[in-house]
């Protein structure tokens, strides 16, 4: 039997998870995938707020658990998250992103619940885990080069006369096709563990002819030909509204990852709490699905609008381009069990492809504060991550 105290801290701890999956849904995961969608008058912002809410809720069942360990487990070593460590680590988090989402400007999430974790469990007498935060911080330097890199030459690519739009937009799609086709989904491994559409093919028909590597690659050709075969169609129907129906394709494809990705921000300090009960983890992703959702229905809008009006005039063809690398990114930090800000991979985005055309529509001063908003946050996280619990811990010994 579990001790009523365990079971009233644990609940407030699940609470404070809830609170932060629900800044998390109204703020990064929740605004950021369809803001460029918004921006190039594809979606409005109400119906995007509602078609993300459910999407970031089946990534969050279908691929969160590789960053809720992360989070949760291997951040710090030598000690194990105690309740009171996991409260304050999410309250701190929460209590920041919600003040970026009120006050307009996008908090990069996973600055701060990194800051906040790495923060209590060094209190607690923890040791750095070196090796994961070259990882992380690797993967943090790299994508504004990579992602605003990669829109950059898209949109460039988009607007060359040298190009048609007709033959350039259906190639995207096909590389779109090939990510898609090497996402890995809960459930789709032969031992019931995760695999992506390619590989779990491959199992399945290797020996049918051929090895599982001939199945693995044929089966990512297959699918993006079938993705360049679609998006070809639309263009030659209507070309401003295929591409508008192939950005709507590329926000869902975020919105999915954005869930797989921000729910393990969310509930990941929960995880070293589960041996206390017996909830599993798949429960435990459910219930901060739930939460992404709520956040994404009750506070995206607001920041939604900020994204897309007030950091660039985004058009269809330069809104395509800031979300492919957004994607590519996002199931390459799922993958790796790194966390990720959605805000950074999406500004970072839009900030590219909007060079791309002079630098068009495209705040400077806005962008300047918002880098200054995440390198704050990440240190003003860890700092009152570490001094809270330190002092909750000399009042109250836990």
């Amino acid at each position: 039997m579990v001790a009523v105290g365990t079971l009233l801290t644990l609940g407030v701890a699940a609470l404070a998870s809830l609170f932060m999956a629900w800044a998390i849904g109204a703020g990064s995961s929740g605004s950021t995938p369809f803001a460029p969608a918004v921006g190039a008058n594809a979606i409005s912002v109400m119906r995007a707020g509602f078609i993300v809410g459910l999407l970031g809720f089946s990534g969050a069942i279908l691929q969160g658990a590789n960053v809720t360990n992360a989070v949760g487990t291997e951040l710090v070593g030598g000690v194990t998250l105690s309740v009171t460590a996991a409260v304050i680590a999410l309250l701190t988090a929460a209590i920041l992103v919600a003040l970026g989402v009120f006050a307009g400007y996008p908090i990069a999430t996973a600055f701060t619940v990194t800051g906040a974790v790495v923060g209590v469990g060094l209190a607690m007498g923890g040791t750095p885990a070196w090796p994961k935060y070259q990882q992380i911080v690797s993967l943090w330097v790299l994508t504004p080069f990579v992602g605003g890199g990669a829109s950059y030459v898209t949109a460039r690519a988009l607007r060359s006369e040298r190009f048609s739009e007709s033959a350039t937009v259906p190639v995207l799609a096909g590389i779109v096709g090939l990510l898609v086709a090497n996402m890995e989904f809960a459930g789709l491994g032969a031992d019931g563990s995760s695999a992506s559409i390619a590989r779990a093919s491959a199992v399945d028909l290797a020996g049918v002819g051929f090895g599982e590597s001939v199945w693995f690659v044929a089966s990512m050709l297959f699918v993006g030909i079938v993705a360049g075969a679609i998006v070809t169609r639309w263009m030659r129907t209507d070309p401003v509204r295929g591409q508008r129906r192939f950005l709507l394709v590329l926000g869902g494809l975020v919105a999915f990852s954005a869930g797989g990705s921000q729910v393990g921000l969310a509930i990941g300090p929960l995880v070293p709490l589960l041996d206390a009960v017996t909830v599993p983890l798949p429960a435990l992703l459910v219930g901060g699905g739930i939460g992404l959702l709520a956040g994404s229905w009750t506070g995206a809008p607001r920041m939604i609008k900020a994204l897309a009006q007030d950091y660039s005039s985004l058009g269809p063809r330069r809104s395509i381009a800031a979300m492919i690398p957004s994607f590519a990114i996002a199931q390459t930090a799922v993958a790796l069990g790194v966390p990720v800000s959605f805000n950074e991979i999406i500004v970072s985005a839009i900030i590219g492809s909007g060079f791309a055309a002079g630098g068009a529509g495209v705040s400077k001063r806005k962008m300047v504060y918002t880098v200054l908003a995440w390198i704050g946050s990440l240190v003003l996280a860890f700092g009152l991550g570490y001094g809270v619990f330190t002092l909750v811990s000399s009042v109250f010994p836990v």
